[in-house]
């Protein structure tokens, strides 16, 4: 979707002064570290991926989701799926207290601290077979169709309509725009080289490229 979470080549913002990889801490307040294993441990119960996580925070009205730090985003969107997976109630969500316990099949997947260690160090992959045959290889030219879904897209907004020449095919990866409406699919997947004057024209402060990982979907034979 073209939400507030989109911003690549949009002007207005201001400059970008990120802090130093070296200086920055992990966390700039405790109640960060909270969120963060909020996030994860709700996430073990198996009720959503990734990416339908992402797109609960894309679905903030656009106000609200500049208006948000990191973390109030990732709490504005947990809150979001535990209200619509029908894990607690908006009442809950107010008052903080439970009305009362969690379904047993919940409750069996708890991740509980002597769990997490080899949770987080298993993780999971993102590569899902496929019986389609690869379109592209590198070398190939493509260009990125113009889309405008209202639901959930890993396609820069910037990059769509312009073309770009394949570097590498990473095989085929869960397809982000099924995943996040609950269907496990697999479809190839790219990365594509863009020329700095092609996504912003004769006027682009560089010339530099930029390189764009995109799945098979949002593209076409240029």
């Amino acid at each position: 979707m073209n939400g507030p979470h989109d911003l690549g080549g949009m002007h207005g913002l201001g400059p970008i002064n990120p802090e130093s990889e070296t200086e920055e801490p992990l966390f700039h307040a405790d109640w960060e570290k909270r969120a963060l294993a909020v996030t994860l441990a709700l996430g073990a119960l198996g009720q959503w991926s990734i990416d339908a996580s992402r797109h609960s925070r894309e679905r903030q009205h656009p106000v609200d989701y500049l208006r948000n730090s990191y973390y109030e985003n990732w709490l504005a969107g947990i809150e979001k799926l535990l209200v619509e997976k029908g894990i607690v109630t908006e009442e809950e969500l107010a008052t903080g207290v439970a009305a009362g316990p969690a379904p047993e099949a919940l409750r069996e997947r708890t991740l509980t601290v002597e769990r997490v260690p080899a949770v987080l160090a298993a993780g999971s992959s993102a590569e899902k077979e496929t019986d389609a045959a690869a379109q592209y290889r590198p070398g190939d030219r493509v260009t990125v169709r113009n889309f405008h879904p209202v639901s959930h897209t890993r396609a820069p907004r910037y990059v769509r309509g312009h073309t770009g020449v394949v570097q590498v095919h990473y095989g085929a990866h869960i397809y982000p725009d099924r995943s996040a409406e609950g269907e496990m699919v697999g479809v190839h997947l790219y990365n594509v080289r863009f020329d700095g004057e092609e996504l912003w024209g004769e006027d682009a402060p560089s010339r530099e490229p930029v390189y764009i990982d995109l799945w098979e979907s949002y593209l076409e034979e240029a």
